[in-house]
């Protein structure tokens, strides 16, 4: 079922990208995501399609191979992906995460022979920042990376890594020296380096074709010239792409909801219950109505934290606020959603099942909404 959505979007250019990603949804995404997430198959065709369309380069700087896009455009193609498949949405965010760090991190000579791989798709990205007992605690990092005249020695093992043993390259975040915050550095690791290994994925409750695993660094060698910023700077780099990733969970998570309204009010136009469709009774109504206003709320939000990025302005109180409006939208609005199916709304026949499998996790991933709401705090007290 198609979701079509009233944008205010800046320019021609930019709707003729959302044009173009509701096509691509529609046709080439949606048919595909129910029978794929049941086989939890990684959907690597389905990154190969939206790097040779330009959609995995979309918030990049033309002269680095990107599409010059503002942030708001890219997050309402990461939205549109996702109400049709939240897996593809939520790699797509997690591969233009790792191309962020890269982009605002590296040296010109670094950007010069990464960027383009990883903005045409031919490159894959992973995010190797949390571990088995440092999760939403990064000074709680126990990977290390010794150096070893121009190489590093990485030994430990990365948790809930998205993209897992099917990435092309890896953002790792490692230790360098004993101090909780600047004891950190970052590094690209290829996928094929010698002595990285990855465990089994994960069985999750959703987001099946998100192949989630442990990443294994065993003696893994790295070159001192795949070091990500000065050693010690780990900290600021992971801070540094944080709240534009964020604001790529928001936008999943606004697409996740926006399916589910699309399927409760389509299915409220054909149920018929005593002789009339059930969207014509008034508790059913006001159901739908508050899950409506619930959804243009969380796109509100991540809009507003986009177009103070694309300003130049401070967003990170305004990025958390997103992450935690939206989460928590998409969490509400698919058991609401479930709730108007009824018995339908429970089985496997019917995607609210799915969609509601697959929200929750976005309220627990790229920061807990608990994290979110001490960020928020916290720069509201300061």
């Amino acid at each position: 079922m198609a979701t079509h959505v009233d944008r205010l979007l800046p320019s021609d250019e930019a709707e003729a990208l959302l044009e173009l990603t509701r096509e691509i949804a529609e046709k080439e995404l949606a048919p595909r995501a129910a029978e794929l997430e049941e086989r939890a198959e990684f959907p690597a065709e389905a990154y190969r399609l939206l790097g040779r369309s330009g959609l995995l380069s979309l918030p990049f700087a033309e002269r680095r191979g990107g599409g010059g896009q503002p942030y708001e455009v890219y997050l309402q193609v990461v939205e549109e992906i996702a109400a049709a498949w939240p897996s593809v949405a939520v790699g797509t965010s997690v591969h233009s995460l790792t191309a962020t760090v890269v982009d605002v991190n590296a040296t010109e000579e670094q950007r010069a022979e990464w960027l383009p791989r990883m903005l045409s798709g031919d490159w894959l990205g992973a995010y190797c920042l949390s571990e088995p007992q440092a999760g939403s605690d990064v000074s709680g990092i126990r990977t290390r990376a010794r150096s070893e005249g121009d190489e590093y020695v990485v030994s430990g093992t990365k948790q809930w890594i998205s993209n897992g043993s099917c990435a092309d390259y890896y953002i790792l975040f490692a230790r360098t020296g004993d101090d909780p915050r600047r004891g950190l550095s970052a590094f690209v690791v290829p996928a094929d380096t010698e002595g990285m290994s990855f465990g089994p994925p994960e069985k999750k409750m959703g987001l099946a074709c998100d192949v989630t695993t442990q990443v294994i660094f065993d003696n893994a060698r790295i070159p001192a010239g795949h070091r990500i910023g000065d050693e010690g700077a780990g900290m600021r780099v992971a801070l540094s792409a944080l709240d534009a990733g964020r604001l790529g969970i928001a936008a999943v998570a606004t697409g996740i909801a926006q399916a589910a309204l699309t399927h409760a009010v389509g299915y409220a136009r054909e149920r018929e219950q005593f002789g009339r469709p059930i969207g014509d009774f008034q508790g059913l109504q006001f159901l739908l109505a508050d899950m409506g206003a619930a959804v243009e709320r969380a796109r509100a939000t991540y809009l507003h934290a986009a177009r103070l990025k694309d300003a130049g302005r401070p967003f990170s109180r305004q990025a958390s606020i997103a992450k935690l409006t939206a989460t928590d939208t998409a969490m509400r609005v698919t058991t609401d959603a479930v709730q108007v199916l009824g018995g339908n709304g429970y089985t496997r026949e019917y995607p609210v099942e799915r969609l509601f499998r697959d929200a929750k996790v976005t309220q627990i991933f790229e920061g807990t909404n608990q994290i979110q709401r001490m960020v928020i705090g916290r720069d509201l007290l300061r």
